[in-house]
This record gives C-alpha cells, sequence and structure tokens, in this order.
C-alpha cells in the first residue's frame, strides 16, 4: 500500500491559543486486502519493501521467496496537475528457493530478508535479495519482441559465504561493492570481480575463540550514502559503532561508538532484550543516523569525522 499525507488548510478566525498541527493519514493505493480473511498462506506474507532511488520502482519480497516490482504508472496521466502516483505490477520472479544445510542438519527457509536497489548505470536495472544464507544479484532487463516481456535472472548467486543468519546487506555509495552481516561476521563484496578470493573481504569479525566467552552479536549494518569508506553496525547490546576502511582491513576497532548508559540499578533481564537495536539506517543527506529497537525510534546527529 501507498499513504499520502495531507494537512489541514489554515483558517483565519483569531484563537487566543495556538492550534496544534494535525496531519491527516490515508491510503493513495492499496494492493491486496487489507480487511484480512483466510485466503492467503504463510507465504504470500510480505517481509520487506524498497524503493528505487528515483521512485520509479517498488519491490517487496514475501517469506516465499518471490520478489514482485511495482513499476510507477507510465500513461503519462495527471492528476490534479501532478503525475499520477500509482503502481502497477511489472514483473515477479522467484528469488530463493528453500534449502537444507546438509553439514547443520538446518533448513534454510526462502523468506526473504532485505531487498536493496543498485542506482541505474544503464537501461538495466540491479536488485540485491537476501534470505538467511544466500545473496544474489539479480538483472531485471526489458526485452521487447512483439511485446513488452520483462525476465529477471540471477546474475550470481553468493552461497556458503555466511555461517550463520544473515541479517543485512547495503549497498556502497561507489556502487561497486556492498556489504553482507550476519550474528558475528560482515563481508565486503565487490560484484563486478567473479574471482571467489578477491571478490570477498572479512571487514569485521567478532567471533571470540571460545564461543562461551560470546556476548553480543551483530543485528544491523549499513554504509553511509555519501563516504564510501564509512560503515555502521548495531549489536544485541544497542551499541552503534562507526568503523572507517581507510585505517585497516579488518574494522574489529571501531572509530566511534555511540551507546547510551544505562541505569545499573535499573538493569534487568528483560532491560537488555529491549536495548537490542533491531534495524539502523541513515538520512539521505547523511547528516542523522536512526536506529529502532523493540520499543522506540531515536534520531542521532551523525558528526564527520576527519581523517588523521
Amino acid at each position: 500500500m501507498v499513504m499520502e499525507v495531507d494537512e489541514p488548510a489554515s483558517t483565519s478566525m483569531d484563537t487566543s491559543e495556538p492550534l496544534e498541527p494535525s496531519i491527516e493519514w490515508r491510503f493513495s493505493q492499496v494492493k491486496g486486502n487489507i480487511e484480512g480473511d483466510d485466503t492467503h498462506t504463510e507465504a504470500d506474507v510480505i517481509s520487506c519493501v524498497e524503493f528505487s532511488h528515483d521512485g520509479e520502482y517498488l519491490a517487496t519480497g514475501d517469506k516465499g521467496g518471490r520478489v514482485v516490482i511495482f513499476q510507477r504508472d507510465q500513461s503519462g496521466k495527471y492528476v490534479n496537475g501532478a503525475r499520477s502516483r500509482e503502481y502497477n505490477v511489472y514483473s515477479t520472479f522467484q528469488s530463493h528457493e528453500p534449502e537444507f544445510d546438509y553439514l547443520k542438519s538446518l533448513e534454510i527457509e526462502e523468506k526473504i530478508n532485505q531487498i536493496k536497489w543498485l542506482k541505474k548505470k544503464n537501461a538495466a536495472n540491479f536488485v540485491l535479495s537476501t534470505n538467511g544464507a544466500f545473496v544474489g544479484v539479480l538483472q531485471i532487463p526489458t526485452i521487447v519482441p512483439m511485446e513488452l516481456i520483462v525476465e529477471a535472472s540471477p546474475r550470481r548467486v553468493y552461497g556458503n559465504a555466511h555461517t550463520y543468519h544473515v541479517n543485512s546487506i547495503s549497498v556502497n555509495s561507489d556502487q561497486e561493492t556492498f556489504l553482507s552481516a550476519d550474528d558475528l561476521r560482515i563481508n565486503l563484496w565487490h560484484h563486478e570481480i567473479t574471482n571467489e578470493s578477491f571478490s570477498r573481504a572479512d571487514i569485521v569479525d567478532i567471533k571470540p575463540t571460545n564461543m562461551e566467552e560470546l556476548t553480543e552479536v551483530i543485528t544491523a549494518a549499513e554504509f553511509h550514502p555519501s563516504q564510501c569508506n564509512w560503515f555502521v553496525y548495531s549489536s544485541s547490546k544497542g551499541s552503534i559503532r562507526l568503523c572507517d576502511m581507510r585505517d585497516r582491513a579488518l574494522c574489529d576497532n571501531h572509530a566511534k561508538i555511540y551507546e547510551e548508559v544505562e541505569d545499573p540499578s535499573s538493569r534487568s533481564f528483560f532491560s537488555e532484550i529491549i536495548a537490542s537495536v533491531s534495524d539502523i539506517k541513515f538520512s539521505h543527506n547523511g547528516r542523522y543516523l536512526l536506529t529502532r529497537d523493540y520499543l522506540t525510534i531515536k534520531v542521532c546527529v551523525f558528526m564527520l569525522l576527519s581523517h588523521t
């Protein structure tokens, strides 16, 4: 669904008290049934949504491993003097299939955890998608023989690259590299290099020698939108670490850490659980960092560091 916001028109009536600003949200477009029924299955549940950089496309992933691409209306129709905001189905394809890890005797579900768009360099569109174990780069070309046909084909699949559950993928501002993060490691990839020994680099590894000494895990990771050498990652303890790849190849030592000091008297088992950061996101200009835990959303002012 797509939502719009309306602000009420100003009034000329005088009042002694300032009016509180009110915002009215309404649905602009709905795909599917919002009333809720028993016709859909568990595989139809949407697990992630991502707009392309220009807003022309919208990608959704579901628990069945499918990706649905929506395209903004191309008919040239205008509504109230503005281009139509309606999105129509552009392409649907299967991105991930259920797998089984025979070494761990573990079933890997096809649910898509995240989708990211790469900025367009030519007529083709590229999408990154990941489930619990595999990261795929999908090319979405447009083929026009007699009528419009849209097909998606895997350009490359990065398998067996993570030992633990993949929770994040993020495209670098150089549009050549991207990172993928699991519970204990963050890998840096170059999608143009096909040699396995050169396409991947471990840039963060917090796995202890003795797993009994493990105190926290990585929960999310994100590149800075304009500085290609900076990225941040969050942990289950609620801390956020900024890393600078110019300092060293392995960024186990962070350049800066953001964390909220907790009152020891209020610390409990449940406070540690709800303090875990579940997602992080930079603003488009890179000045603000948004974090989300189980109960709150925090906005941090991101101060750029000078490299010495």
